[in-house]
């Protein structure tokens, strides 16, 4: 199991991390399965290494569970046998799609409908039986609502419910979604299942306009979404935490100041439940 805070492994890392150890304040790795399963034998040895070192989890990119087309089974089974090669327990896709008729490098919002929670409950129940795990789901940024006909708050709940399975709370598209879609992002924390949460992601942003802001994972972690972290701790419980970082990438000590204060927001909301 996991626990503290993490950092998503990237393979600029890889080298630093083999020669000097992974910073002793991030306790674990998250990584796309698909950006790992085929790559040079000599990267894989080093990955391989790693994975025999330091917890890891791994967070999807292309298992689009809420695309129309059938479930690509053999995709899924390629998860699993990487999974089971390298150890790793926790397996979280995003709660979006990224193919029709073709693959798209895109997450596409999905409905808010009864109808696609009942497709995509039935899709993560299939999933999960194949990959003899829970599957996590993570809430995701979006840019537009089509055919919405539930909020997102009962989407996702009602997603959790029917599926029964594990739910990624990702703190910063929360945040981006408040500006964008002009909601409460503390009302949305509140009506949440929480009850569900495996662990939390944090992220930096761009802000566009003052009404409009791009989930990137290029920034660092801006002061809002802090105190949306704390805020979560204290509704739903203090569960691993994984900074990411895709783009911009920072010097090692810029990424390991933000992972310390995930720790310093974790201690201070722990300290003052045990004072309680």
């Amino acid at each position: 199991m996991i626990s503290g805070a993490g950092l998503g492994l990237k393979r600029e890392m890889v080298d630093e991390f083999i020669q000097d150890g992974v910073p002793p304040s991030v306790n674990f790795l998250e990584v796309a399965p698909e950006n790992w399963m085929k790559v040079p034998p000599k990267l894989a040895r080093k990955f391989k290494a790693l994975t025999e070192q330091y917890p890891f989890v791994c967070h999807g990119l292309s298992l689009s569970i809420g695309a129309p087309a059938p479930l690509n089974v053999g995709f899924v089974k390629q998860v699993k046998q990487f999974l089971d090669t390298y150890g790793i327990d926790l397996y979280s896709e995003h709660l979006s799609y990224c193919s029709g008729n073709a693959h798209m490098y895109d997450l596409m919002p999905i409905p808010f409908t009864e109808e696609a929670v009942t497709h995509v409950a039935e899709r993560i129940r299939t999933v999960q039986e194949i990959i003899e795990r829970p599957l996590i789901i993570e809430n995701v940024s979006y840019y537009a609502e089509p055919g919405a006909t539930m909020d997102e708050v009962s989407f996702i709940n009602a997603v959790l419910a029917e599926s029964d399975c594990k739910l990624l709370l990702d703190v910063n598209n929360i945040y981006v979604n408040s500006i964008n879609h002009k909601y409460d992002a503390d009302a949305f924390l509140e009506g949440i299942d929480g009850s569900r949460t495996a662990y939390y992601h944090v992220a930096g942003h761009y802000r566009q306009a003052d009404d409009f802001v791009v989930d990137t994972h290029g920034a660092p972690v801006i002061d809002p979404v802090w105190r949306l972290l704390q805020r979560a701790y204290e509704l739903h419980g203090i569960h691993p935490t994984l900074l990411e970082r895709d783009f911009n990438l920072p010097q090692t000590r810029e990424l390991v100041a933000e992972i310390d204060r995930i720790h310093q927001i974790a201690d201070q909301v722990k300290g003052v439940k045990e004072s309680a």
